[in-house]
This record gives C-alpha cells, structure tokens and sequence, in this order.
C-alpha cells in the first residue's frame, strides 16, 4: 500500500434537492444588475489623482522599485554580475554584429543603449538583454537582401576588375539595420496600445526550435572553426573575454591583417553615436521582417522572464514587458542598433554570480560605455574568426535541444510535430518565413485538435457521484438504463459532423433519423391541426348561417355577421425546449433527474443538458 492509500480520507456528505440550472438561479438569486456600457466607457476614460498616479508607476517600473531598493543585500552582487554580463557584451556584441552583417563595433552600441532603457522600463529582474544570436541573424538576411554586395562593385582601373566599396556597403546596411530595429519596436510598443498586450503560448513552443534552426543557418553559412569548449566550472565570460584578449595580442604582435590578409575587427571608434532618423522610403520593404522581429524577440524575452519570474517567486508584467522591449529597440534604431531581446548565456550569468535586480543589467551598461569610451581601441586589431569561434561554442548549448525531440515523442506526439515542422520550415526557408509558416502549422494542429478529440461512454464510480470512461478503468461500470456520451472538445461547426459519427457509434443513436422522425411527427401534427382547424370552420360557418336564418325571421331588416376566428400555436424548439430547466450543473444530478421518473425526457448537453429525442440518454461535453 503507497502513500497515497495510507493517507487518510476526509468523508463529506451533503444531502440537496436535484438542481437544473433554472433553480440554481432561483437558490442563489441570481443578480440581473448589469454595467452599461456608457458607465464602462466612462469609467475607463476617467482620470483621478490616484490612478493617473498608478498609471505613470506602472509605466515606469524604475520609480516604483528603486526607492525601494536594499541597498546592502543587492549592491554587492548585483556589482559583480553586472562587470560579469559587461565582460560577456564585449564578445558577443561584437561576434553577434557580424551575424547582422554590420561592423562590429554597432554590437557594443546594441549592448549600451537598449539596456538603458530596460533598465527603466522592464519588470524581470534577472534576463539580461541585449544582442542575441536569432534576432542578429534574422537583422543579417534582411541587410544582405536590402544592401547586397553586387550594388557595391566600383569598376577598378583594368577593364574587367571590380573592387567592393566596404565602407559604402556597411554604412547603407547599418541604415538599414536600424531602421528595421526602430520599425519591429514601433510594432512592439503598437501591439500594446491596439490589444495591451498578447499572450504567446502557441507562438514560444517554437521559438527554442526556431533559435536551432537559425544556427543550423549560421552553420551553414559560416566555416567550422576548431576550438575547444570552456570548462563547466569556468565563467563563460572570462572564457569569452581571454580569448579575445590573447588573440587581439597575437594579432597585433604578428601583424596578422598585413602579413597574412586576416580579417580583423577594424576601426572602433571613441565616443557614442549621435541619434539618426530611420529611413523612410524603405519601411514598405521590410514590414514582414520587422513584425517577425517584434514576435521573436518578444516570445523570447517574456518566456524566459516568465522562467525567472516563478523560480524567483516574483511577477513579470507582459504588458510592460512589451512597451520596454518596443521602446528598447525604437530608441535603439535611432542610435544605429540592431534588435536585442534577452540571452540564456548571459541570464544564466548574471544570476549565477549574484545578481537581483535591474541594477545588475544598469551596471553592465556602464562597462560597455566604459569600453566605447576608452578602450575600444585597443581591440581592432582583433580577428573576426574568433569572433565566428565564440559563436560556435555558444552553439554547443543550442544543439542540445535536439534532445526534445525524444522527450516530445513520449509525452506529446503532436507537439513534436510542430518542432520538427518548424525545423524543417526553418531551414528551407528562413527564420522570419519559418516562424510565420510554422506559427500557421502550429494554429492548424489547434484545429485538428479540436476535430479529433476523445469519445467515450462514461459510468459511476461505485458509492460516488463521479463519472469517468468506462474503457479507462475496471470498477466504473455504466449505470443500467442509462447511457452518459462525453466528448473532449468544443462542439461547432468543423467536428459537428464527426460527433455524429462518434454519437452514433458509441451509442447507436442515429441523430439523422431521429431528426427525419421528429419532422415527420411534426408534420403529422400540424396536418391534424390544420383539418380540425378547417372543420371547425366549416362548421362554425354553418351555425352561423343558421343564426342568420333565424335572425332574419324575426327581424327582417337587421343584417347579420360573423366573425371567423383560427390560431394554431406552432413552438420553437431552441425558446421551448431548450432552456436553463433543463441544464444541469453536474452528470449525477443529471442522472439522478432521470432515475426520479423523468424517463420520458433525454438528456443531452452544452454542460448536462436534457432533450426529449429518446429516452434516458444523457450526453456530457463542452
């Protein structure tokens, strides 16, 4: 005997009167009051003092939690996290720019600007935003689609040579970068406004899958690259950031770029960038990607706050989670960056090394500034194949995720379905087509779910009022006289027909031939109905010439008239039969108002509803 058994049972019993719905109102006196909506409208337009002043708290986090902010518990940790997640900006800003096909040093202002205004914004205390290996890629298809290198050749001095205008080609696809980052916020910030906010629970089951299939693009896009992984006990960062200072050493002392035509970072400028306009005219070329931008970078960011939020016992607001990444990557469009969302490297850090709060993500900020400011230099000199290196370790993770296919497979077979098709559209396509296909895919197993639901016949559990499938379980047995049919899904118009089909072969119950039955005896009554009715008349038309015969006998001169009268009630099924009489609140009181000798009427249901089509027959759905 488990633990389960040996647990002690909490006996209840409550003795009441069968209840339809009908007499549940009348029990509870429902309440009929209802809001206008003028008073709702109203109300919701309606500006107070106080909630104007909740308003403007909810929409700058940063006032509600800094005054409030412990000091003494936090500052230490989230100081060293914050120079951690700093140090790991560096290589992945840099490695993550080119991905984006942009110079490497617009990485380092994609890791300054965006976290500034999360800081002041977001609500997760422990994602780290910033760069991110999908939302780059994505950036990098739309740059070399909009700025190919083939618009950059400038004839050389021999007849058939060309040379590539680098700095041309990089400046129109850091425009383009940025415009497209400030269009995807725009759409981040106007999702807000237009529906406040949307959930993600179909679009994030795909994303993980789409962040493995952009890498599988960037692999296939980019050469291998030996380089051994960093061991587990080792900060990922410090990896990261002595690999980069060893290499920009060697780079520098062995004059790599001129003796052995190595491509290196390049100039990175001191100072931060001035605010840019977007470029208009080419918005109307890049709305699909941008919106595939808002949803990416969106579905990833509130997932995996969401992740932190429940270990963390703490709440992220989705709302706002969407207005500080929209004005994250707006205002970091207008500085020349491209669109950030949230890194598990760089997350898994940051609370690793103690970090608690926003301030965390503030500091690390402030260590890219640093770097543009004053270091920068010192680091074009280095190699981008060790940027492409840094890259394909932090695929190592990622693949990973390959895993999920086995666990799907045991658990939710359709679910893997939708991660490999997503894969599949992924690859074949590219990341923003793939999330748009396999977001559709994924809506259309929705629907095949809801055809394709479980039909079975249930019975009680012996001495309970419980029901549940017969074929599940040896001591439910089906209660004699009475047959209860239940379905999984919502009855509508796409499995109406299959629940026919279902109804029928469960029970035997032919819904087509009741029905043709049922209008027969219709139609038979009202024939009756209709000759009693012309009987009638011709024998009231009888009586009354006989009235009028005698009348004229001894009145002469008076005229006689007769008023003709004929009604003939004819019911309506859904206003007559229909009603909260004969819905019940559970499948015992539904059986139980059958056993009290209402063996006349059947009960069939939205939630337990009777119906006179045959006889005790009970059907419990959705």
């Amino acid at each position: 005997m488990n633990v389960r058994d040996l647990r002690k049972r909490v006996p209840y019993q409550i003795q009441r009167d069968v209840l339809d719905e009908l007499s549940v109102d009348q029990v509870a006196e429902k309440s009929d009051f209802k809001i206008s909506t003028k008073e709702k409208l109203r109300d919701a337009v309606r500006c107070t003092g106080p909630r104007f002043k909740s308003c403007f708290l909810s929409f700058v986090p940063l006032l509600t939690w800094l005054p409030r902010y412990p000091f003494r518990e936090n500052a230490i940790g989230d100081l060293i996290s914050g120079i951690s997640v700093g140090i790991m900006h560096l290589p992945q800003g840099m490695a993550y720019a080119l991905l984006a096909a942009v110079p490497p040093v617009f990485g380092l202002y994609s890791s300054f600007y965006p976290i500034l205004i999360y800081f002041i914004f977001g609500t997760s205390k422990h994602i780290s935003v910033g760069t991110y290996a999908v939302m780059s890629v994505m950036i990098g298809s739309v740059t070399e689609r909009l700025a190919p290198d083939s618009d950059f050749m400038i004839p050389g001095n021999d007849t058939n040579s060309t040379t590539l205008d680098i700095i041309g080609r990089d400046a129109e696809r850091v425009k383009i970068a940025a415009t497209v980052t400030f269009l995807s916020g725009i759409f981040q910030v106007g999702s807000f406004v237009s529906v406040c906010g949307f959930d993600v629970v179909h679009v994030t089951k795909c994303l993980c899958v789409v962040c493995v299939c952009s890498y599988s693009l960037l692999i296939q896009r980019r050469p291998p690259f030996t380089l051994l992984s960093p061991s587990s006990n080792i900060p990922l960062g410090s990896v990261h950031s002595g690999t980069i200072i060893v290499a920009t050493v060697v780079s520098w002392q062995m004059d790599l770029k001129t003796e052995y035509g190595v491509e290196v970072v390049g100039q990175i400028p001191s100072g931060l960038q001035a605010p840019v306009a977007p470029a208009v005219s080419l918005l109307g070329s890049m709305v699909g990607d941008a919106f595939a931008l808002a949803v990416v970078g969106y579905g990833i960011a509130i997932s995996l706050g969401r992740i932190f939020a429940l270990k963390y016992a703490y709440k992220v607001d989705s709302n706002q989670e969407l207005i500080a990444l929209g004005l994250s990557n707006a205002i970091g469009g207008l500085f020349n960056c491209f669109a950030i969302s949230c890194s598990m490297s760089r997350s898994m850090v940051q609370v690793s090394t103690g970090g608690k709060s926003q301030v965390a993500g503030a500091i690390s900020a402030v260590v890219i500034l640093v770097i543009l400011l004053k270091i920068g230099e010192l680091f074009e000199e280095l190699p981008k194949a060790v940027l492409a290196a840094i890259i394909y370790v932090n695929l190592h993770g990622m693949m990973k995720q390959f895993g999920d296919i086995c666990s799907l497979w045991r658990t939710n077979k359709v679910d893997m379905v939708v991660w490999v098709m997503t894969m599949i559209l992924t690859v074949l396509l590219n990341p923003d087509l793939g999330l748009a296909a396999s977001i559709a895919f994924s809506i259309l197993t929705v629907v095949f779910r809801t055809q394709l639901p479980k039909y079975s016949i249930l019975g009680q559990v012996p001495g309970t009022d419980i029901y549940r499938p017969v074929e599940d379980y040896h001591q439910v047995k089906e209660i004699p006289g009475i047959m209860i049919f239940r379905s999984s899904a919502t009855l509508y118009f796409a499995n109406a027909e299959m629940y026919i089909d279902a109804l029928y072969e469960k029970t035997g119950v032919d819904v087509a031939k009741l029905l043709s039955h049922k209008k027969k005896l219709e139609a038979k009554r009202l024939r009756k109905e209709k000759k009693a009715a012309k009987k009638a008349k011709k024998e009231a038309k009888k009586r009354a010439k006989e009235a009028a015969d005698k009348a004229a006998k001894v009145l002469r001169s008076q005229d006689g008239s007769v008023c003709q009268h004929y009604f003939m009630e004819k019911g309506d099924f859904f206003n007559e039969k229909v009603t909260k009489s004969i819905l019940f609140s559970s499948v015992h009181d539904a059986v139980l108002y059958s056993q009290q000798g209402n063996s006349k009427e059947t009960l069939l249901n939205v939630k337990y509803l009777k119906m006179d089509l045959l006889k005790n027959f009970i059907v419990e759905g959705k």
